[in-house]
């Protein structure tokens, strides 16, 4: 594919400033949701109910929705994916300004929205290497991962000021307004379609979402890579949720030192990702990813050892393991967005989000499972211990270690 080395990078970072938009008001309305939910509520069922709404599709829909990301323009899914998620949130303001929202509702709002994530996710992902040239992938991923980690700082002081000033469906509208933005910055760039004859539509559905997996399977360092990081999300992801526990029940402190654990996590992901951009030339990437895992291992390590008066130690490993993720989770992209061919990459990112979203519930059931019977400290021990035995695992598996050589992708 022709790249033109003047415009790429407007290309891509105009992108970018639209989805950093949405990304910190759809947070701020995450934020919002779960302040109303908890309030009109207080059940953590209805909780656990919005946070199902929120990831079920991704994991039962994702594989479906990855072939119509290859088999239609990308461009156009991304917009249709914007609009479904504004005209979502705006139906649902218009709800709350003539009534006060039922709960079965937000629900509802939730789950469509979450549609429209599981298309635009993996079709940006797929739509960024017919962008940026190959070897700026890496860094293009890690300053990706530096607009979230902003996203994440942000919004719960903004959510927490906007919700004690406004109406849910001022707050609902704020939204709206930043799905619109991220969608004129995609329709006002030129993005490169695939080649006619890589889009041949084939009449079994099924058969093309076969072929998504074999993509993935025959590339045996990515598949390994893949089941690698289902073990990690597996163990890691149910760490997130007990943040709040760890920080109120075993340091014995109040919803501000929640706050200053999940501000120190999403700074430290801001500096390392920031760091990835930087390094992303660096060409020992399967290095920077062990190194990555078994600094979350260390950092968890430390923290279930950490006596009940520890609390700002605990904070600096909250800041470690942010750090960790963007070298992890920006270098797993870039390698597969380098790796697989690009008609296929829908399939392959929208399988293995599905994929990371099942082990999620799974981790959790497991970690609330052991985390109520030998105390939260001790379960971060025990992730630490796990993710640090994932880490030396890593590296062990030949095919895992020849992802750092080049491979001709035709593109």
């Amino acid at each position: 594919m022709t790249k033109q080395n003047s415009k790429w990078k407007q290309i891509f970072f105009t992108i970018w400033a639209g989805q950093a938009v949405s990304l910190i008001t759809s947070a701020i309305l995450q934020m919002a949701i779960i302040f109303y939910l908890t309030e009109k509520t207080q059940s953590a069922m209805v909780l656990s109910i919005a946070s199902l709404a929120g990831f079920l599709p991704y994991a039962v829909f994702g594989p479906a929705i990855g072939v119509l990301v290859d088999r239609y323009n990308r461009k156009m899914i991304m917009i249709g994916a914007d609009l479904m998620i504004a005209a979502a949130g705006a139906a649902l303001a218009l709800i709350a300004f003539n009534m006060e929202l039922p709960v079965w509702t937000i629900m509802v709002v939730l789950f469509i929205r979450s549609i429209g994530t599981a298309f635009h996710s993996p079709a940006l992902s797929a739509v960024t290497p017919l962008l940026v040239p190959e070897e700026q992938l890496t860094k293009c991923a890690g300053y990706s991962q530096s607009m979230i980690s902003i996203s994440y700082i942000v919004s719960p002081a903004l959510a927490a000021f906007l919700y004690s000033l406004w109406d849910l469906n001022l707050i609902i509208a704020i939204d709206v307004v930043g799905a619109v933005i991220a969608c004129i910055t995609v329709v006002f760039v030129s993005i490169p379609e695939l080649n006619t004859e890589k889009r041949q539509l084939k009449k079994d559905f099924l058969e093309e979402m076969k072929d998504g997996f074999l993509a993935l399977k025959e590339n045996k360092g990515l598949f390994a890579l893949l089941l690698i990081g289902t073990l990690y999300m597996l163990v890691y992801m149910p760490i997130n949720a007990l943040y709040p526990l760890m920080s109120m029940s075993y340091f014995d402190g109040t919803p501000i030192h929640v706050s200053i654990t999940e501000i120190a996590f999403a700074a430290g992901m801001l500096v390392g990702g920031l760091l990835l951009g930087q390094l992303g030339g660096y060409k020992k990437r399967i290095i920077l990813m062990f190194t990555s895992i078994l600094l979350m291992g260390f950092s968890l390590t430390v923290s279930g050892i950490l006596p009940s008066n520890g609390f700002t130690v605990f904070v600096v490993c909250c800041v470690l393991m942010g750090l960790s993720v963007p070298f992890y989770s920006g270098i797993q992209m870039a390698l597969f967005q380098e790796k697989i061919k690009p008609e296929y990459l829908g399939r392959v990112f929208s399988l293995t989000g599905s994929i990371m979203s099942l082990a999620m519930p799974l981790g959790l059931i497991l970690s609330g499972f052991f985390a109520d019977r030998v105390g939260v400290n001790h379960w971060f021990l025990i992730s630490g211990i796990l993710i640090i035995g994932i880490a030396i695992l890593c590296p062990l598996v030949p095919a895992v270690r020849k992802l750092d050589q080049k491979e001709n992708i035709e593109r």
